[in-house]
């Protein structure tokens, strides 16, 4: 399998309380988040798991965590808690 198709798919879930609190350390620790994530998601439904990828980026060892849905998009908003601290549209 291509990492490009093998990037598309979970990698594991966490339960929403385990979510909630990686989100919350993620924001506390990076300035500029909060805001980046006001301005472009969405609240989540109420689920009690959700879905966590690899990240993609080369070299960066992190995992994504669903932070919201994308305003005016048709996707999950997520945050690398690894070394690029990078956010993307899953």
């Amino acid at each position: 399998m291509t990492s490009n198709v093998g990037q598309s798919y979970p990698y594991t879930s966490e339960s929403e309380s385990d979510r909630a609190k990686s989100i919350a350390s993620l924001v506390k620790a990076r300035e500029d988040l909060a805001g980046k994530l006001a301005a472009e998601t969405t609240p989540l439904d109420a689920n009690e798991r959700w879905w966590v990828w690899k990240c993609p980026t080369p070299g960066c060892p992190g995992l994504l965590h669903t932070a919201g849905y994308a305003r005016d998009l048709h996707a999950l908003f997520v945050v690398c808690d690894g070394t690029c601290a990078k956010t993307f549209l899953r």
